[in-house]
Parts: structure tokens; C-alpha cells; sequence
């Protein structure tokens, strides 16, 4: 009983902490964009976890986890809408449920999860996309999608008993590709049907800096989600296990440290300016990578991804603005790119590395990608061709927060934004 209150604790605080991320996101997304939509995007990170929970709650816990061990093909079931906890013949909580947390604490901590995938949507679409439109992919992405996905892998699905040759079981620790490719998927999805910003790239195709109006809060966002992290990924041992969670906040941290260097010091050759902003999405590159293997590296197979990782980011965010697809925030390049990254590097580094579980962890990324564009191509195509999904040219010069909410964030100090 003792050891197993220890656990339960050490989940809860990793639960809070995965819940203050969503601090992070918001300010990071504030910080890189123009003052004139800060109130549509604290609107739609407010919307995101409370639907968020309440979708977990009456659909996605029981879409996630639905029992695939005991019959299916571990593609698709459901265990029934609401929450049923286990219960004794007493009528209490049934504490067996789980040496390391009961079943509430089980929910709480996933549901974060599942928040936030379509929180880095957000990010990726900010300043020109329909809230009613946006709220309306949130629902079918986070209510659909991701547990689907999450199904496959971390409620037993055919993912988690994949075996090619000597290696068994897609490895996705925290969810570089579970929460963050799904989440890039269809940021990159969204980003492409919406078009750029006005004034994003000139006439001749070449991308146009559109500063962001609080650096300063972009980079209090980046540290709340490193704090985050080490919920996001220490809670993910699913126990206060002293050697697991310990080593996992270890290479959680190096990786970030390592990606945010790479990153400031390569885009400094390339561009000839300390780039804080290369700098912030590259610790956030890291993390995003290091989150796949956290519990299978040691800290120098942890540096070597952040190191990587760091320059991904900065070559992924080249490759975005190339292909003329703009994203506010890196996200794509972030969560996408450097999700993908991560994945993959499970099979090149640490416990598990060897031919045969890259080779899982291929076909877990490339079957997850294929399906996330299809429901996002599904979801967004039909709502860009009946709700429509961009603002008008107007209510994008004028900003988001006076046309959809009627206010401003900064009421008394005023500038004249295009």
C-alpha cells in the first residue's frame, strides 16, 4: 500500500506538470506572434484541454485502452462511452488496477496527453484560421484520431507486438511520434490548406520575417514546457521508480541542452546572427526527440539525439519555408520533423538499437503518418469547402482578437500592426 501511494503521487505531480505545459504552449505561441491575436490564441489553448478532457473522458480513454489483448487485431475497439472505474465487491476503488496509480490518476495523466497533440496544431495555424473551424478539427482530431493512434501502440494494439527478426514492439516511450508527429501531421496538413500569412513571403517566393511582439514570454513558454517535461516524460515510467525516473530526467534535459546549443550555434553559421528563436525550438527539438528512447539511452546516446536534433530544426524550418507552407512557430519542424527523428533513433541508439527495431520503428512512423494525413485531409477538407477555414484579408490585417472576441490583450497601448 505504501509503495503504491509513493507511485500514485509521484503520477499526480507528473499529471500537474504535463498540465502547466499547456502554459508553455500558450506563451510560446503568444510570444512569436503579433499582439493582435493573443486573446483568439489563449481562446483556443483554454478550448483545447477542456475539450480535451472532456473528449478523453466520454470517448478516448475507452479508444485507447480498450482491452486489445483480449481479442481483436488490435486496430480498432472500443470499450463503451464514460468512465467505469474498477470497483471492489465493497464498493470501493479496486487498487489493484495497477501497482503504480489507481484509475483515476491513470486517466488524468493521459488525458494531458491527449490535449496535447492538438495544442501544437494551434501553433502551426495561428493568426489567420476560423476558431469556430479550428474548434471544430479539435473535436474530431482529439476525439478520433489520437486515441486511435495510441491504441495501436500504448493500449496494446498490433504496434506493440510488431516483431521483425530478433526485435519486438514499436518503441515510442512519451510519444515523439504518439502525440507529437500526430499533432505535426496534422499541423502540416493544416498549414497547406490554409495558404501563408499576408506579407509571409514576397513575390518572388522568398520568406519575410514576421517578428513576434514578446520574445521574453516565447522564452518563459520554452522553459514551463522543459519544466513540463519532466512530467511528460518522468510520469511516463508509470511509477516513482528511483533508477527509471531519475535516469529519464537525465537524458530529458541533456537532449534539450544539447539541441538548443546545436541549433543556435549551426543557424549562426548559416545566417550570421545569434538567433534566439533557433535557440528556443531547438531545446524544444530535444525534448521532442529525446521523448521516443528517454528510458533506453544513457546520457551520451541522449546528447548525440539533441545534438542531431538541434540541427534538424534548424535545416526543418529552412525546408518549410522553401516548400512556402508557414508555420508561426516551427511547430512542423519541431514536433513533426524532430518527432520523426526521435522514433527512428530508438533503433540507432541505446538498448534497443539494431536493424530490425529501426525497421519497426519505420513502419509504426510511416503507418501512423499515413493515417493522421488521411483523417486530416478528411476533417479539413470538409470543413475548408462548408465552414471555410481562413479569415477574411480584412479581419487578418485588422487581428483576430478585435473581429472574433470584440477585445484586445494590450487595450492600452495600441501600434499599427500589417
Amino acid at each position: 500500500m505504501e509503495i503504491l501511494t509513493i507511485n500514485n503521487v509521484w503520477m499526480m505531480i507528473c499529471t500537474a506538470l504535463v498540465f502547466f505545459m499547456h502554459l508553455g504552449f500558450s506563451f510560446l505561441e503568444i510570444g512569436l506572434t503579433r499582439q493582435k491575436n493573443t486573446i483568439n490564441i489563449l481562446f483556443k489553448n483554454l478550448f483545447i484541454i477542456c475539450i480535451g478532457l472532456l473528449l478523453y473522458c466520454l470517448i478516448g480513454f475507452n479508444l485507447m485502452y480498450p482491452g486489445f489483448e483480449a481479442d481483436g487485431l488490435g486496430i480498432l475497439k472500443f470499450a463503451g462511452f464514460g468512465l467505469d472505474s474498477p470497483m471492489t465487491a465493497e464498493g470501493l476503488l479496486d487498487l489493484s488496477y495497477n501497482s503504480g496509480y489507481t484509475f483515476w490518476t491513470d486517466f488524468l495523466f493521459q488525458g494531458m496527453f491527449a490535449a496535447t497533440a492538438a495544442t501544437i496544431v494551434s501553433g502551426a495555424v495561428a493568426e489567420r484560421i476560423k476558431l469556430g473551424s479550428f474548434m471544430l478539427f479539435t473535436i474530431l482530431y482529439i476525439g478520433i484520431v489520437y486515441p486511435i493512434v495510441g491504441s495501436w501502440q500504448w493500449g496494446g494494439g498490433f504496434l506493440s507486438s510488431l516483431e521483425i527478426g530478433k526485435a519486438t514492439g514499436f518503441h515510442d516511450f512519451a510519444g515523439s511520434t504518439l502525440v507529437h508527429s500526430v499533432g505535426g501531421w496534422a499541423a502540416l496538413i493544416a498549414v497547406y490548406f490554409l495558404g501563408p500569412r499576408l506579407g509571409k513571403f514576397s513575390e518572388n517566393g522568398h520568406p519575410q520575417v514576421i517578428p513576434g511582439h514578446n520574445i521574453p514570454m516565447a522564452s518563459a513558454g520554452v522553459l514551463i514546457l522543459w519544466l513540463g517535461w519532466f512530467g511528460f516524460n518522468g510520469g511516463s515510467v508509470l511509477s516513482a521508480d528511483p533508477a527509471a525516473t531519475s535516469l529519464t530526467l537525465v537524458t530529458t534535459s541533456l537532449a534539450a541542452a544539447a539541441g538548443g546549443v546545436t541549433a543556435f550555434i549551426f543557424s549562426t553559421l548559416l545566417y550570421k546572427n545569434y538567433d534566439i528563436t533557433m535557440f528556443l525550438n531547438g531545446i524544444l527539438g530535444g525534448l521532442v526527440a529525446i521523448t521516443a528512447g528517454a528510458d533506453q539511452m544513457s546520457p551520451t546516446d541522449a546528447i548525440l539525439i539533441g545534438l542531431l536534433a538541434g540541427i534538424v530544426i534548424v535545416l526543418g524550418i529552412k525546408l518549410v519555408d522553401k516548400l512556402q507552407l508557414d508555420d508561426p512557430v516551427g511547430a512542423i519542424a519541431v514536433h513533426l520533423i524532430c518527432g520523426i527523428w526521435g522514433t527512428l533513433a530508438v533503433g540507432i541508439f541505446g538498448n534497443k538499437a539494431g536493424i530490425d527495431q529501426l525497421a519497426i520503428q519505420g513502419i509504426g512512423v510511416l503507418l501512423i503518418g499515413v493515417f493522421c494525413m488521411l483523417f486530416s485531409l478528411l476533417f479539413l477538407g470538409a470543413i475548408k469547402f462548408t465552414l471555410g477555414l481562413r479569415v477574411s484579408e480584412k479581419e487578418e490585417i485588422d487581428g483576430l482578437d478585435s473581429h472574433e472576441h470584440g477585445m484586445e490583450a494590450y487595450s492600452d497601448f495600441r501600434t499599427n500592426q500589417h
